[in-house]
């Protein structure tokens, strides 16, 4: 905008001033003079040395004095002194319009504080971008035809697509999730809310100075990992040594990686073409291929998702592996006294889930009731342990027992023999009657011997035989004596 002054010098002397200082003069201002008055605003150069008309006809007319001459002469100068200042305060003003629009534009042109960041954001969020310029209150260097100067002003633009999203503080594009803010001083904001997937891409903070500047930061997009139920496998069942194929698909940005994990933290084994068997605590894949399975490999199996933008996501794969059931039986001869309790045991392995429960040798089942107990333990996912436990075990207890598992496939069962054990302790001889027994075998080996080498046992010969062996012998007869007694029991009942 061009300054307008109009320069006057007021007559009354000696306050010379200019309208523009006395636009900044607070009260009200004189009214401007008649149109005569102002056609010369420039003062008219005078001859120091030479005095005007007006004083000398002043001088004549009314007689002044010598001193009234000099203060007369005085007031020119001040007159001519304010002239000068008129002068030099308005060549000032003019030069300052005419430099000024180049100035605060070359010197203070608009610049970027900090650059522009790139944002990475999950789907969902919301991206924000934030510009901060400097000396935005700056001009544009091209002026219009008319010499008025535009303010520079801060656009938003989608490189990729070369849409104009916002213009200084308005929404240009019909997008309801953008939304510019300013704060009133160099720091405009773009803010996208719900990121979606087609708004990543390049944006542009710029600035329409001439030429134009501008700052570029990416938006990049991220979805977390999802499984595709339509392509992944459920819950498999294939017979003992089949082979099964697991397949596991997931969706997201990045493409997401699969990892295959044993939900109890055992090994995957994974055989190749040579028979080769090799034990992994993961795979990595969409699918798992398993060969010649084993019922050690049946359970649950994860399939894990992940490409690094949380949550990682997991989908819990059932490997059933059929077989025939199968009965172990740790101890099959079980004896206990009378009047106590016993406990049966066996361990089933069997697939699909089977059917357990205890008879006895004569075919009758067995239900729980104050007589027996019947338990039964999950070891895993194929194998459990049976217990029977006979309370107060009498001699109608006595006899076989089995334990019996069925499923589709088939059935097992297994035998045990309960037998009553005789606690009865052995009667144990004093030592008069052990020294009596053993003198007693002496004297009849002695005997023995006598008759055999032809001499009389009443023979006066001294005799200095070795005793040592033959107390030996007596003891180790007595120990059989005594295993004999304790066997008797089971002996008959084998016999029964």
């Amino acid at each position: 905008m061009p300054f307008h002054c109009s320069l006057a010098v007021d007559q009354t002397p000696p306050a010379v001033t200019t309208p523009c200082a006395s636009a900044r003069r607070p009260g009200p201002q004189p009214p401007p003079p008649p149109p005569s008055a102002t056609t010369h605003t420039r003062p008219v150069r005078r001859d120091p040395q030479r005095p005007s008309s007006a004083s000398r006809s002043g001088d004549r007319n009314e007689g002044r004095s010598g001193s009234a001459m000099f203060e007369g002469t005085q007031r020119r100068h001040h007159r001519r002194t304010d002239g000068r200042v008129v002068r030099f305060a308005v060549a000032f003003v003019a030069i300052t319009a005419f430099y000024g629009r180049f100035t605060r534009v070359i010197g203070f042109e608009p610049d970027f504080l900090f650059p522009l960041e790139n944002v990475t954001i999950a789907q969902g969020r919301d991206a924000i971008f934030t510009c901060v310029v400097n000396n935005i209150g700056g001009n544009r260097v091209s002026a219009p035809p008319e010499g008025d100067f535009t303010p520079a002003r801060v656009a938003w633009i989608k490189a990729d697509t070369k849409a104009i999203l916002a213009i200084h503080e308005h929404v240009i594009t019909n997008n309801e999730r953008l939304s510019v803010t300013h704060n009133d001083y160099n720091t405009w904001t773009l803010n996208v809310r719900t990121v979606r997937r087609e708004d990543r891409g390049t944006y542009m903070c710029q600035v329409n100075t001439d030429p134009m500047k501008s700052q570029s930061a990416f938006l990049e997009v991220v979805i977390p990992p999802d499984i595709v139920y339509e392509e992944t496998s459920g819950d498999m069942m294939i017979p003992e040594g089949g082979s099964a194929k697991l397949v596991c698909k997931a969706r997201g940005y990045p493409e997401p990686k699969i990892l295959w994990k044993r939900e109890d933290g055992g090994d995957i084994i994974v055989r190749t073409g040579n028979a080769i068997k090799t034990k992994m605590t993961s795979v990595e894949g969409e699918s798992l291929l398993l060969s010649k399975v084993t019922r050690s490999e049946m359970g649950a199996y994860l399939c894990i998702a992940a490409n690094g933008v949380p949550p990682s996501v997991s989908k819990r794969l059932m490997l059933h592996v059929h077989f025939h059931p199968l009965v172990q039986v740790p101890n099959q001869l079980v004896g206990a006294p009378q009047k106590t309790d016993i406990t049966l045991q066996c361990y089933v392995e069997a697939s699909p889930k089977s059917i357990n429960y205890w008879t006895r040798e004569s075919g009758e089942m067995i239900i729980s009731n104050d007589k027996y107990n019947m338990t039964e333990l999950t070891v895993s996912y194929y194998s459990a342990q049976m217990k029977l436990t006979i309370r107060k075990l009498k001699k109608s207890d006595l006899g076989g027992y089995k334990c019996i598992s069925k499923n589709s496939i088939g059935e097992a069962e297994g035998n045990i023999r309960v037998y009553e054990m005789n606690l009865t302790k052995p009667r144990t001889l004093s030592e008069d009657e052990e020294d009596n027994a053993i003198n007693t075998f002496n004297s009849e080996e002695d005997d023995y011997e006598n008759r055999n080498t032809g001499r009389n046992s009443s023979s006066n010969a001294p005799s200095f035989k070795d005793q040592s062996h033959r107390l030996h012998r007596s003891s180790s007869n007595m120990i059989r004596c005594i295993y004999l007694v304790l066997l008797m029991p089971v002996l008959t009942l084998i016999k029964n």
